[in-house]
């Protein structure tokens, strides 16, 4: 009897599902986490849209440039004559050619327009330079969204590391168990909490293969790749470190994207509202045309012929007086949308700030734990040895050994969530100021 109990729970701790034939589907392609930034800040939609408003914002600077310059248009017409008039009292047709035609040339140029053009390509050259940081703020949000995801790929790979590792050490306690248990040195109940043991192992590695799979699919899809990819395979413990001090890092925040969006879009709402002020001058602008109708023609005669010719040349002043308060309006719009954008900015300084503060002091803390964490593995490492030696010896009970293995598990949980704590404060500093951290 205790042999055929022994044999099935070696066969229930078996019977788990397979370790590496879960994961179907060929293996993914590992990518460096260089390589993945640069796919997903190429790709991203994010990037995609802010590059888009970038080139808009600088098709906007030509347009406003070329507003100083005088327009110009060509012009054809034909027209086609007929019917009856009345000579005497009697009626008589139109005489002459059925068609008529002409050609031209007309311009016109605004010669003052109370620095209205001038305020708007100040405007348009602060939307360039809103738009580019907003461009630098999505790059650097995409790669935060990367490292994250790529560092979620190399925790869920440590943590099926150490559940075979626990695997290891709960199938070496069964056969202990079950050996102790042949000899009559142990009851059922150890080689069943043995076998719960190894089930539980094994469940562990598949959550983390489970979870690898969804970090490698999460990756895959930021980087936008046809093909299935993971985290290169590397020693996942080197973490970088923050070498700039802190009083640095303070400066390169204010420089950051964010707080440089928020100033150039504070700029361009005080030239918007400059130029909403240049409704309340006149405006004068100059037209002038010249034209050609050939005569007694029954075509344009491009290539020559008697024609009859027209020229136009004038001046136009335009004062508003009233327009049922349109104007009064857009200068309140725009006052308004120069105060906010100034608390805007104000914010976004006072966020970066503390946003730092959050980080660096996340990453302080995170880098203690994974020292801590160390040390804890090290002492728990040594204090199942000698509760097992204990146990084989028979002067400890397996409930000992157990507990000093959940420590054990629960330490090297701890390590991987400090490393991800790390490596995910140190992405939100690079993302924060814009740049990478050495």
């Amino acid at each position: 009897m205790t042999v055929r109990f022994m044999r099935a729970c070696l066969a229930a701790a078996v019977a788990l599902p397979a370790t590496g034939a879960a994961q179907g589907g060929s293996d993914p392609q590992p990518i460096a986490l260089a390589d993945a930034v640069r796919l997903a800040q190429r790709n991203s939609p994010t990037t995609v849209q802010a590059r888009n408003a970038e080139r808009g914002s600088e098709q906007s600077v030509r347009s406003s440039m070329a507003a100083f310059f005088p327009t110009l248009s060509l012009s054809a017409a034909s027209n086609q004559r007929g019917g009856t008039q009345f000579v005497n009292g009697n009626p008589l047709p139109i005489s002459g050619q059925p068609w008529s035609y002409s050609r031209g040339l007309n311009t016109s140029v605004n010669l003052f327009d109370g620095g209205q053009r001038w305020n708007q390509y100040k405007t348009s050259l602060a939307n360039v330079d809103r738009d580019a940081s907003s461009e630098v703020t999505a790059r650097y949000s995409v790669a935060l969204n990367v490292k994250t995801q790529y560092f979620q790929v190399l925790a869920a790979r440590e943590t099926e590391s150490a559940a075979r590792r626990q695997l290891e050490q709960a199938e070496q306690q069964l056969k202990v168990a079950a050996t102790k248990m042949a000899a009559g040195a142990a009851t059922r109940a150890d080689s069943l909490a043995s076998a719960i043991a190894v089930g539980n192992a094994r469940l562990a590695i598949l959550n983390a293969q489970n979870s690898l799979g969804n970090a490698n699919a999460g990756l895959t899809r930021l980087i936008a790749s046809p093909i299935v990819v993971t985290a290169v395979a590397s020693d996942t413990s080197v973490m970088g470190a923050v070498t700039i001090d802190e009083a640095a890092i303070s400066a390169m925040v204010l420089e950051g994207p964010a707080v440089k969006q928020a100033q150039a879009t504070l700029v361009a709402a005080q030239a918007a509202h400059k130029a909403s002020t240049s409704t309340y001058l006149p405006s004068l602008q100059l037209t002038g045309s010249y034209s050609l109708a050939p005569k007694g023609s029954d075509t344009f005669n491009w290539g020559g012929g008697p024609t009859t010719t027209s020229t136009n040349l004038g001046f136009s002043l335009n004062y508003t007086i009233f327009n049922n308060f349109t104007r009064e309006t857009q200068l309140v719009n725009a006052r308004i949308t120069e105060d906010n954008a100034e608390a805007s900015l104000r914010d976004a300084k006072f966020g970066a700030r503390q946003n730092l503060t959050t980080f660096v002091n996340n990453f302080s803390t995170a880098q203690q734990r994974v020292e801590l964490q160390l040390l804890t593995i090290t002492q728990a490492d040594e204090a199942l040895r000698v509760v097992q030696q204990r146990y084989n010896l028979g002067t400890a009970q397996l409930l000992e050994v157990l507990q000093a293995q959940t420590t054990l598990d629960n330490a090297r949980a701890a390590l991987i969530q400090a490393r991800l704590d790390a490596r995910t404060a140190k992405a939100n500093i690079e993302q924060l100021i814009g740049r990478d951290l050495p």
